[in-house]
């Protein structure tokens, strides 16, 4: 179905850059970079898919069975997106809170071109339908230049002032996780994800500009830059939601955040109060112990283990401690099956789980979205790997309105003005990535 080609790198690097760069003149664009972070579960250093030859678009109405006949029948690589109110399709719940981006609840695409990008090696796959144009497109590639393209301004404003605004102010937003303090005390949860978001009117931005400014600032494993017509994600996710790697899955979810410091010893001292915090770990373990549940759903009897628990991985920006919860999958079981049993994301829900997304929906006061949903591919062979959209950039071009939210947990020992202080922490990137 496909025709594989392989080419041996020798500036890595570079190519990478002009390919991405190469890329921007299709109406479809997927690009997954882990941006040479040491993870034991990468398959790929960096993955490209373009130009869309079948798609799936829809929204959450039996959203998980149109994209199981859809992967069913496809048998190919395709890659695209899940909203968080998807959630509405997996329960009985409702998104009430309104959005002017507008994204699709579900879409997902089968590329003519495939790029994949490991340890200096780069697959080609086409479609049978282009693939004579391999060598000529990795001849124009590797000739791309990107300096153009790297120089534009990321916001094309006249005034080139980015003005900011916030759904919530301080005191709405302290009200809002003393509420959710409330529910905690009354035993309804025990934790839950409460999100804000910023918001840009009437802006025109360069799309492919702002994610190299955000990447360039995080540099995280999970990175993902999605066009598709008007609508755009520059992702510079730490986080993986979930990976199906032959019968295994592999579910990392973050939980607890500290800054990072230029001092070595004060970050060093950072690093190690993170580790010891124990509201920080409470808040992980609470989401290990969600997620276990979650894959016992589909897994095979005593498969469900903990790799790693609360330990500290550092980025550029933050300090984060995250956990690795691993299964065997029954063999029946269907790969979108796997991951509607899963969705959304404990990390970016609460606990429990459903009545943690119905008091969310009653506090928060815009719709999600695409953030806290994720981002990722199927393969052939029914694997899959999907990040969560965090320490994200949504933007709507016709609309000419851009969004980031985050968010933090909220448990029993939570300050709500040091949950503020860690939504601005983790908003910082996003901010510089459009006022610089």
């Amino acid at each position: 179905m496909r025709t594989l080609k392989t080419y041996q790198l020798t500036k890595t690097a570079q190519f990478k850059a002009q390919l991405l760069s190469w890329s921007q003149q299709f109406d479809t664009v997927l690009w997954l970079d882990s941006n040479n972070y040491s993870q034991q579960y990468s398959n790929y250093d960096a993955v490209l898919a373009v130009d869309e030859f079948t798609s799936i678009k829809t929204d959450h109405l039996d959203a998980f069975n149109k994209l199981k006949e859809y992967q069913t029948l496809t048998k190919d690589w395709i890659f695209g997106y899940l909203t968080y109110d998807l959630k509405n399709d997996v329960e009985a719940l409702e998104s009430k809170n309104t959005s002017i981006l507008d994204f699709p609840e579900l879409y997902f695409f089968q590329p003519q071109k495939l790029f994949l990008i490991k340890d200096n090696v780069l697959e080609v796959r086409y479609l049978k339908m282009v693939d004579h144009e391999i060598e000529s497109d990795f001849k124009t590639i590797t000739n791309f230049k990107t300096d153009d393209l790297k120089q534009n301004k990321a916001v094309t404003n006249e005034d080139e002032k980015v003005k900011i605004k916030l759904t919530l102010t301080k005191d709405n937003y302290l009200e809002r996780v003393n509420a959710v303090l409330n529910h905690i005390k009354r035993g309804d949860i025990y934790e839950a994800n409460f999100c804000q978001e910023f918001f840009v009117e009437d802006v025109v931005i360069k799309p492919y500009a702002v994610y190299n400014k955000l990447n360039s600032i995080s540099n995280p494993p999970f990175a993902s830059y999605f066009k598709h017509l008007d609508n755009y994600v520059m992702c510079a996710s730490p986080e993986r939601y979930l990976k199906k790697e032959g019968s295994k899955l592999i579910s990392q979810p973050i939980k607890g955040t500290a800054k990072r410091s230029t001092n070595k010893k004060e970050d060093e001292l950072l690093k190690t109060n993170l580790q010891n915090d124990i509201k920080e770990r409470s808040e992980n373990v609470m989401i290990v112990d969600l997620v276990r549940n979650d894959l016992s759903l589909t897994a095979q009897k005593g498969s469900v283990k903990v790799e790693e628990l609360c330990k500290i991985y550092s980025f550029d920006q933050v300090h984060q401690m995250i956990s690795t919860v691993v299964s065997n999958v029954k063999p029946e079981i269907h790969p979108v099956d796997i991951i509607k049993t899963t969705f959304p994301m404990g990390s970016m829900t609460g606990a429990p789980k459903i009545s943690a997304m119905q008091i969310i929906e009653t506090l928060e006061v815009s719709k999600r979205g695409l953030y806290s949903g994720a981002i990722g591919y199927f393969t052939p062979e029914n694997n899959f790997d999907f990040n969560v959209v965090i320490r994200s950039i949504l933007y709507n071009k016709s609309k000419k309105h851009v969004s980031y939210s985050v968010g933090s947990a909220i448990t029993a020992k939570s300050d709500p003005a040091k949950e503020y202080e860690e939504c601005l922490l983790k908003a910082k990137a996003m901010r510089q990535a459009l006022e610089s």
